[in-house]
């Protein structure tokens, strides 16, 4: 099957200037994966905050459904792109797509087909897990890996549907597709920080652990946009419309109205519990947009070891202080949301207690996590600027 999928680099330049022609305005099948994969990032958010206000009540909760749409829109679009492309006389992508079991299609439409599909069938599987053994305990049980995966191949197909676009055309066109590129990198970003919001709590925030999962999960996803996109701030882009994001959920959650339904209850919750306040990306993702410019002439591995040491001492020498000011008394009101606990926290959890909780029990162990983040961060760097060079030669 391989062999059968041509990238760029055997795009020849009378099918891309054939498939630009019909480039010219933002196709609707990008539009439907933009609202998927906007979907399912609002419908996982909502559904967390759900499971620790109310607790498991039903299936069929508004949350579910937003989170589900994704599967459904994104499966059904691209299903249909796919098919009009094989089997339409005309159609207009004949030149700007991959064949791959005899259906012909962009390469985006197959991977986000693939990933609404996936997440359609871990419903039912969910929906028997929950019945069988009640609340999650962990956020990855087998049905949510099954929906996450699907998740994730539906955000992979939709920016590389973009990417197709976008590298096929020039000027305001691209514009255009450029800021979409951007919002689904920063929704990426979004569910990559779920994925991980377990080790990012502010209590763990003065250990380094969380820090080392930073390093493996942000600055390659990092690296990759500016590369890609070759705007000049788009690590910033992507990471403030990312801070907008959950600090949107932090003010706009608390507003709605929720009562346990599960026990036991400790906390006297009355209002939907919201994530925590975004972690201040933000600083790092300016500096690396600032040193990206004047590092460009730069060897890869070069780039790679600075940029690498830049995000993680920043992130350090900034998320560290915020999060005792996260700690303190005045961080707790509707701006900060540091006043929120779950409906079952147990009223001496360190959490709730405003108290840091240290992973690592000696200096050693400590500096060794620090020393990992640190060689993790560069890798993780260079391997983004490997993946972004590649999202620039996507054609199809």
């Amino acid at each position: 099957m391989a062999g059968s999928i041509p990238f760029a680099a055997s795009v020849s330049a009378r099918s891309v200037d054939r498939a630009a022609a019909t480039t010219a305005a933002i196709p609707w099948y990008v539009w439907c994966s933009v609202i998927a994969v906007t979907s399912a990032m609002v419908g996982t958010h909502w559904d967390i905050s759900w499971h620790r206000s109310i607790g498991r009540d039903t299936f069929w909760t508004p949350a579910h459904i937003a989170i589900y749409m994704c599967g459904v829109l994104a499966g059904v679009s691209c299903g249909y792109l796919i098919l009009s492309t094989t089997f339409a006389a005309h159609s207009p992508l004949k030149d700007a797509s991959v064949k791959i079991w005899g259906f012909r299609g962009p390469l985006g439409a197959f991977i986000a087909a693939w990933g609404g599909i996936a997440m359609i069938t871990s419903a039912p599987f969910d929906d028997w897990w929950h019945n069988a053994y009640g609340l999650d305990v962990k956020i990855l049980s087998p049905p949510h890996v099954l929906l996450i995966a699907g998740m994730v191949g539906v955000q992979l197909g939709a920016l590389i549907l973009i990417l197709g676009q976008m590298n096929r055309v020039t000027d305001q066109a691209r514009a255009k597709l450029e800021w979409l590129f951007l919002y689904v990198s920063a929704m990426i970003v979004v569910c990559i920080m779920i994925l991980i919001f377990e080790y990012e709590f502010r209590l763990y925030m003065h250990s380094a652990f969380p820090y080392r999962v930073l390093a493996i999960a942000i600055p390659g996803i990092l690296a990759a946009v500016s590369r890609a996109s070759g705007r000049r701030w788009a690590a910033s882009i992507v990471i403030g419309i990312y801070s907008l994001f959950l600090i949107g959920c932090v003010w706009i959650l608390p507003l709605f109205p929720a009562t346990p339904k599960l026990g036991p209850v400790y906390q006297n919750v009355t209002h939907f519990i919201p994530p925590e306040f975004p972690l201040l990306l933000i600083v790092p993702a300016l500096a690396l947009d600032w040193l990206w410019v004047r590092t460009a002439n730069w060897k890869l591995w070069q780039q790679s070891v600075v940029s690498g040491a830049v995000f993680l001492v920043l992130i350090v020498a900034v998320q560290w202080p915020f999060a005792t000011f996260l700690m303190s008394p005045a961080s707790r009101n509707w701006v900060f949301g540091t006043n929120y606990f779950d409906y079952n926290l147990r009223p001496n959890d360190l959490y709730v207690r405003h108290l840091f909780f240290q992973v690592e029990k000696t200096r050693t162990e400590f500096w060794t996590e620090m020393g990992a983040a640190l060689g993790l961060a560069m890798l993780t760097t260079r391997l983004g600027f490997g993946w972004g060079n590649w999202m620039r030669r996507i054609r199809r």
